[in-house]
Protein backbone atom coordinates (compact mmCIF):
# COMPACT_ATOMS: atom_id res chain seq x y z
CA UNK A 1 0.00 0.00 0.00
CA UNK A 2 1.37 3.48 -0.81
CA UNK A 3 2.58 5.83 2.34
CA UNK A 4 1.61 9.31 2.30
CA UNK A 5 3.64 11.65 3.68
CA UNK A 6 1.95 13.91 5.80
CA UNK A 7 3.38 17.67 7.16
CA UNK A 8 2.63 20.72 9.31
CA UNK A 9 3.61 24.37 9.35
CA UNK A 10 4.30 26.37 11.94
CA UNK A 11 4.51 30.06 12.46
CA UNK A 12 6.16 30.93 15.73
CA UNK A 13 5.24 33.82 17.77
CA UNK A 14 7.46 36.46 18.59
CA UNK A 15 7.50 38.31 22.20
CA UNK A 16 5.90 36.55 25.49
CA UNK A 17 2.28 37.19 23.99
CA UNK A 18 3.23 36.54 20.17
CA UNK A 19 0.44 33.77 19.67
CA UNK A 20 1.97 30.24 17.65
CA UNK A 21 0.64 29.25 14.60
CA UNK A 22 0.07 25.12 13.68
CA UNK A 23 -1.27 23.78 10.37
CA UNK A 24 -0.85 19.70 10.14
CA UNK A 25 -2.26 16.88 8.31
CA UNK A 26 -3.71 15.15 10.88
CA UNK A 27 -3.55 11.50 11.25
CA UNK A 28 -6.62 9.32 11.66
CA UNK A 29 -6.03 9.54 15.72
CA UNK A 30 -6.18 13.16 15.47
CA UNK A 31 -9.31 13.59 13.41
CA UNK A 32 -10.60 11.55 16.34
CA UNK A 33 -9.75 13.69 19.30
CA UNK A 34 -10.81 17.38 17.17
CA UNK A 35 -14.12 15.72 15.56
CA UNK A 36 -16.65 16.57 18.21
CA UNK A 37 -14.98 20.30 18.39
CA UNK A 38 -15.05 20.30 14.28
CA UNK A 39 -19.05 19.22 14.11
CA UNK A 40 -19.71 22.37 16.68
CA UNK A 41 -17.56 24.62 14.07
CA UNK A 42 -19.70 23.54 11.24
CA UNK A 43 -22.77 23.37 13.14
CA UNK A 44 -22.75 26.65 14.50
CA UNK A 45 -25.71 28.38 12.30
CA UNK A 46 -23.49 31.74 10.73
CA UNK A 47 -20.89 28.74 10.07
CA UNK A 48 -22.91 26.55 8.34
CA UNK A 49 -24.17 29.38 6.06
CA UNK A 50 -21.00 29.59 4.59
CA UNK A 51 -20.26 26.17 4.09
CA UNK A 52 -21.59 24.13 0.86
CA UNK A 53 -22.91 21.31 2.66
CA UNK A 54 -25.34 22.77 5.25
CA UNK A 55 -26.60 19.69 7.05
CA UNK A 56 -26.39 18.47 10.33
CA UNK A 57 -23.12 16.60 11.08
CA UNK A 58 -22.10 14.43 13.94
CA UNK A 59 -18.41 13.63 15.45
CA UNK A 60 -18.79 10.23 13.73
CA UNK A 61 -19.93 12.20 10.41
CA UNK A 62 -17.10 14.15 10.85
CA UNK A 63 -14.63 10.92 11.49
CA UNK A 64 -16.21 9.62 8.06
CA UNK A 65 -16.11 12.93 5.81
CA UNK A 66 -12.40 13.07 6.56
CA UNK A 67 -11.71 9.27 6.24
CA UNK A 68 -13.73 9.83 2.40
CA UNK A 69 -11.90 13.05 1.86
CA UNK A 70 -8.67 11.69 2.15
CA UNK A 71 -10.24 8.63 0.06
CA UNK A 72 -10.72 10.73 -2.84
CA UNK A 73 -6.81 12.71 -3.17
CA UNK A 74 -7.68 15.59 -1.08
CA UNK A 75 -5.73 16.75 1.60
CA UNK A 76 -7.33 18.24 4.87
CA UNK A 77 -5.53 20.08 7.60
CA UNK A 78 -6.05 21.28 11.46
CA UNK A 79 -5.64 24.79 12.45
CA UNK A 80 -4.70 25.36 15.68
CA UNK A 81 -3.98 28.55 17.25
CA UNK A 82 -1.74 27.80 21.02
CA UNK A 83 -2.31 24.79 20.85
CA UNK A 84 -6.27 25.00 20.59
CA UNK A 85 -7.99 23.86 17.37
CA UNK A 86 -9.79 26.75 15.90
CA UNK A 87 -10.79 25.53 12.34
CA UNK A 88 -9.91 23.22 9.32
CA UNK A 89 -8.81 24.01 5.56
CA UNK A 90 -7.99 21.54 2.80
CA UNK A 91 -7.05 21.09 -0.48
CA UNK A 92 -9.33 19.05 -2.98
CA UNK A 93 -9.54 17.89 -6.70
CA UNK A 94 -5.85 17.83 -6.55
CA UNK A 95 -4.45 17.42 -10.53
CA UNK A 96 -1.06 17.37 -11.27
CA UNK A 97 -0.04 20.98 -10.60
CA UNK A 98 -3.52 22.64 -10.04
CA UNK A 99 -5.98 22.25 -6.56
CA UNK A 100 -8.74 24.05 -5.05
CA UNK A 101 -8.29 25.36 -1.43
CA UNK A 102 -11.26 26.02 1.18
CA UNK A 103 -10.97 26.88 4.71
CA UNK A 104 -13.03 27.57 7.93
CA UNK A 105 -11.98 29.61 11.13
CA UNK A 106 -14.76 27.94 12.99
CA UNK A 107 -14.39 30.02 16.26
CA UNK A 108 -16.66 32.54 15.83
CA UNK A 109 -14.74 35.75 17.89
CA UNK A 110 -11.26 34.77 16.19
CA UNK A 111 -13.68 35.64 12.36
CA UNK A 112 -12.59 38.51 10.71
CA UNK A 113 -9.08 38.86 12.80
CA UNK A 114 -7.31 38.04 9.87
CA UNK A 115 -6.36 34.75 11.62
CA UNK A 116 -7.93 33.07 8.32
CA UNK A 117 -5.37 34.92 6.15
CA UNK A 118 -2.02 33.46 8.28
CA UNK A 119 -3.53 30.45 7.85
CA UNK A 120 -3.99 30.28 4.24
CA UNK A 121 -0.99 31.80 3.75
CA UNK A 122 0.65 28.46 5.38
CA UNK A 123 -1.61 25.82 3.52
CA UNK A 124 0.10 27.76 0.75
CA UNK A 125 3.38 27.66 1.52
CA UNK A 126 3.50 23.68 1.72
CA UNK A 127 0.82 23.56 -1.69
CA UNK A 128 3.82 25.90 -3.02
CA UNK A 129 6.32 23.62 -1.58
CA UNK A 130 5.97 20.20 -0.82
CA UNK A 131 3.27 19.59 -2.80
CA UNK A 132 4.28 21.07 -6.64
CA UNK A 133 0.55 23.05 -6.74
CA UNK A 134 1.68 25.64 -9.58
CA UNK A 135 -2.18 27.22 -9.80
CA UNK A 136 -4.82 27.32 -6.61
CA UNK A 137 -8.78 27.56 -7.37
CA UNK A 138 -11.13 28.63 -4.73
CA UNK A 139 -15.25 29.13 -5.02
CA UNK A 140 -17.50 31.23 -2.79
CA UNK A 141 -21.01 32.44 -1.80
CA UNK A 142 -20.95 36.21 -3.00
CA UNK A 143 -22.30 37.02 0.43
CA UNK A 144 -18.87 35.71 2.19
CA UNK A 145 -17.15 38.80 1.55
CA UNK A 146 -14.84 38.55 4.13
CA UNK A 147 -13.53 35.29 2.79
CA UNK A 148 -13.24 36.76 -0.96
CA UNK A 149 -10.78 39.60 0.68
CA UNK A 150 -8.80 36.78 2.75
CA UNK A 151 -8.25 35.21 -1.02
CA UNK A 152 -7.31 38.66 -2.15
CA UNK A 153 -4.85 39.26 0.34
CA UNK A 154 -3.07 36.41 -0.57
CA UNK A 155 -3.05 37.08 -4.14
CA UNK A 156 -6.28 35.66 -6.00
CA UNK A 157 -7.70 37.42 -8.65
CA UNK A 158 -11.18 36.52 -10.43
CA UNK A 159 -11.38 34.15 -12.78
CA UNK A 160 -14.35 33.07 -14.82
CA UNK A 161 -12.70 30.93 -17.23
CA UNK A 162 -14.00 27.10 -17.58
CA UNK A 163 -11.72 25.39 -14.98
CA UNK A 164 -12.77 27.71 -12.66
CA UNK A 165 -16.35 27.65 -13.21
CA UNK A 166 -15.79 23.81 -13.03
CA UNK A 167 -15.30 24.74 -9.39
CA UNK A 168 -18.02 26.20 -8.44
CA UNK A 169 -20.93 24.74 -6.35
CA UNK A 170 -23.58 27.16 -7.40
CA UNK A 171 -24.31 29.17 -10.64
CA UNK A 172 -23.90 32.18 -8.66
CA UNK A 173 -20.36 31.77 -6.78
CA UNK A 174 -18.00 34.01 -7.07
CA UNK A 175 -14.39 31.76 -8.54
CA UNK A 176 -11.06 33.27 -8.12
CA UNK A 177 -7.41 31.53 -8.82
CA UNK A 178 -3.91 32.32 -7.71
CA UNK A 179 -0.99 31.69 -10.18
CA UNK A 180 1.93 30.70 -7.66
CA UNK A 181 4.57 32.39 -9.61
CA UNK A 182 3.55 35.42 -7.45
CA UNK A 183 3.76 33.74 -4.30
CA UNK A 184 7.57 34.55 -2.94
CA UNK A 185 7.28 38.19 -3.85
CA UNK A 186 4.05 38.91 -3.00
CA UNK A 187 4.57 37.63 1.09
CA UNK A 188 8.41 37.32 1.13
CA UNK A 189 8.24 39.06 4.58
CA UNK A 190 6.10 36.10 5.75
CA UNK A 191 7.71 32.83 4.59
CA UNK A 192 10.69 33.21 5.88
CA UNK A 193 9.64 32.89 9.29
CA UNK A 194 7.23 29.76 8.38
CA UNK A 195 8.63 25.95 9.72
CA UNK A 196 7.34 23.16 7.48
CA UNK A 197 8.12 19.95 8.37
CA UNK A 198 7.08 15.80 7.77
CA UNK A 199 5.58 14.04 10.42
CA UNK A 200 6.11 10.97 8.71
CA UNK A 201 3.89 8.62 6.54
CA UNK A 202 0.85 7.23 7.14
CA UNK A 203 -1.21 4.65 4.31
CA UNK A 204 -3.91 6.28 2.82
CA UNK A 205 -7.55 5.52 3.97
CA UNK A 206 -9.95 3.08 2.07
CA UNK A 207 -13.23 3.61 2.22
CA UNK A 208 -14.94 0.62 4.30
CA UNK A 209 -16.82 -2.02 1.92
CA UNK A 210 -20.58 -1.25 1.58
CA UNK A 211 -20.11 2.61 3.20
CA UNK A 212 -21.24 5.34 0.54
CA UNK A 213 -19.75 7.71 -0.43
CA UNK A 214 -20.60 11.14 0.83
CA UNK A 215 -20.93 12.95 -1.93
CA UNK A 216 -21.23 11.85 -5.97
CA UNK A 217 -17.62 12.77 -6.71
CA UNK A 218 -16.01 11.62 -3.63
CA UNK A 219 -15.19 14.94 -2.82
CA UNK A 220 -17.37 15.60 0.57
CA UNK A 221 -17.78 19.63 0.48
CA UNK A 222 -15.77 21.81 3.13
CA UNK A 223 -16.68 24.90 5.03
CA UNK A 224 -15.51 28.36 3.46
CA UNK A 225 -13.65 30.77 5.55
CA UNK A 226 -15.02 33.60 7.01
Amino acid sequence: MERETLYAIEWPGEGDEGETLRVIEPTPDEVETAAARLAAFYNEPYNRGMMANEGEMTARDVVDYYREFRASGGRPFLLERDGVLMGDADLRHIDGPTAEFAILVGVRAAQGSGLGTRFALMVHALASGALGIERMYSSVIPLNRPSLRMLEKIGYLPDDGPEARARADEATDVTVSFDFARFAELHAAVLPRLRITGRGATPPPRRVNGDPPLVADGNPPAPRER
